[in-house]
């Protein structure tokens, strides 16, 4: 394989910076284990920042997603790490990530995590006619 999974995470410069606007990812094709029975979890985890000066580079996150497939993780932990991990590394204004995991033992769990940079106000919902 020409690639392998890394927890290296890559920015660029945001191309606008002085504007507030939302990048929203999706990706569809999250697995990890479970930490109590090794049993594999998958779930789709929703992205959504406003970026200050960088972004995150879209294979670097691929590899960095990848990395989780063999490790054991509570849905909690892992969600909040990879918030944690995300905002590290491009120091957003804001940023939510969603995951959502897929039936264990009959139930489905939603973790939705969120940082706001000091200071940072969202700006206010626009309603047209």
């Amino acid at each position: 394989m020409s690639t392998q999974p890394s927890k290296a995470l890559e920015t660029f410069p945001n191309p606008q910076p002085e504007r507030d606007y939302t990048i929203r990812m999706r990706i569809p094709e999250f697995t990890c284990l479970c930490p109590k029975t090794g049993q594999p979890d998958f779930a789709e985890i929703r992205l959504e920042y406003v970026a200050d000066k960088t972004c995150v580079e879209l294979k670097s996150l691929k590899l960095y997603i990848w990395s989780f497939r063999d490790e054991g993780h509570f849905h909690e932990d892992v969600t909040n790490r990879i918030l944690d991990d995300l905002v590290k590394a491009t120091k957003p204004r804001f940023m939510r990530l969603t995951a959502e995991f897929g039936v264990r033992g009959g139930i489905c769990t939603t973790v939705v995590a969120e940082h706001r940079k000091k200071g940072w106000k969202a700006p206010g919902i626009v309603v047209l006619p």
